[in-house]
């Protein structure tokens, strides 16, 4: 069996990356009003935030079409794979996991196991990552999905964004009573729920420092109930600096954890704005 994997650009995976275990990324589109830019190709992050400040309108984002994603599935079995892994943002936040099951069904040249990773950005990217690292293994496809769910359900993250109104706009936020934070001078801390696996706000404080120190109580229960050890993610949504203020602190605290920094992309930015910062955790898949 020759395993592919595919996900979409919301995995933000380093270039070197996607290179080693030949992962195939498909771009997500961010619209604003009506220019459309693929994430990564046609616009940079740091474009997208600079376009993000000075455009008067709010961002949206369009999967890619049913037509894209079979020409891709079509090429990989003509390159002689027999089995695609897609893997791709929560199903909650997006209907592409959703209508890309329904087209894989009139699939008939590749067996196309269509994966809803709950997540985005690169606790994404990390699934993807490992599926591609065990499917160069010629690791069984059951193999393979048995990991991913047990990467999956170790995934905790706490986020915390300035301004929700697009988070709101676009329903991605469950609990929408906490857009009041932004009249208030409030930072709700955001989360993906364990059982709905939507966007919700668990907490409320009045400042980043605060913030921050609820995120990482969050993350310290996750580690003392964890019987393996988490590797650890600061995601910034253009603000490095900060990010990698929190990431060294939280390695000063924590130094025998593996820690990585991330970013959020255009299409993710598109929905929690500029200065989002974020905290994030999973087994670590090099150890355990």
């Amino acid at each position: 069996m020759k395993i592919a994997i595919v996900t979409d650009s919301t995995s933000y995976l380093p270039q070197e990356t996607v290179d080693k275990y030949n992962i195939t990324v498909v771009p997500i589109e961010v619209v604003f009003n009506t220019k459309t830019y693929r994430e990564d190709i046609d616009i940079t992050t740091s474009q997208f935030y600079k376009l993000l400040h000075e455009s008067p309108e709010l961002p949206s984002t369009a999967q890619p079409s049913i037509g894209e994603m079979m020409n891709v599935y079509d090429k990989l079995a003509k390159e002689g794979y027999d089995t695609v892994i897609s893997i791709h943002l929560a199903s909650t936040i997006s209907g592409f996991v959703n209508n890309l099951k329904s087209a894989a069904q009139t699939i008939d040249n590749i067996n196309v196991v269509v994966y809803d990773s709950h997540i985005t950005v690169r606790l994404m990217g990390y699934l993807a990552q490992e599926a591609a690292k065990m499917a160069q293994e010629d690791k069984p496809l059951s193999e393979i999905l048995e990991r991913l769910d047990d990467l999956r359900s170790s995934i905790g993250e706490s986020f915390v964004v300035n301004d929700l109104k697009n988070l709101v706009k676009g329903g991605r936020l469950s609990n929408t009573s906490a857009v009041i934070g932004t009249m208030l001078n409030i930072k709700p801390l955001l989360e993906f729920d364990d059982d709905s696996h939507k966007i919700v706000a668990y907490d409320k404080v009045r400042s980043m420092k605060k913030a921050k120190l609820k995120a990482e109580e969050k993350l310290a229960a996750a580690m003392n109930d964890a019987p393996y050890p988490l590797r650890l993610l600061v995601i910034d949504a253009d603000d490095k600096s900060d990010g990698d203020q929190w990431a060294s602190e939280l390695h000063e605290k924590y130094p025998d954890i593996t820690l990585d920094r991330s970013y959020f992309g255009p299409v993710i930015g598109a929905h929690l704005g500029k200065d989002a910062l974020a905290i994030a955790w999973i087994k670590d898949f090099d150890k355990a």
